[in-house]
């Protein structure tokens, strides 16, 4: 299993919809809920969330290091972010 990181603005309101559709996948799939999501809110830890240059919109998914969605999420795109961490 990968490591997730998600990168986060606590009222962000697509960050709100991204955090309702995990919860919801991790229901209606059992793989899912070994998934553990490391949230970084860059308003709160500005100086963690700077390690990771190369984004700008939230919320940004990554696994293992890699970028796998930026910006405006849809639960199909939470569904393919924790495909890739059980690879």
């Amino acid at each position: 299993m990968k490591s997730i990181v998600m990168i986060i603005l606590e009222n962000c309101p697509h960050c709100k919809n991204a955090r309702r559709w995990m919860a919801e996948l991790k229901q209606e799939n059992p793989q899912f809920q070994e998934l553990v999501v490391e949230m970084i809110d860059e308003g709160i830890h500005p100086e963690v969330s700077k390690t990771y240059t190369n984004y700008y919109y939230v919320p940004t998914y990554y696994v293992d290091g890699i970028k796998i969605h930026e910006g405006v999420p849809t639960k199909e795109l939470i569904r393919i972010v924790f495909q890739k961490a059980l690879e």
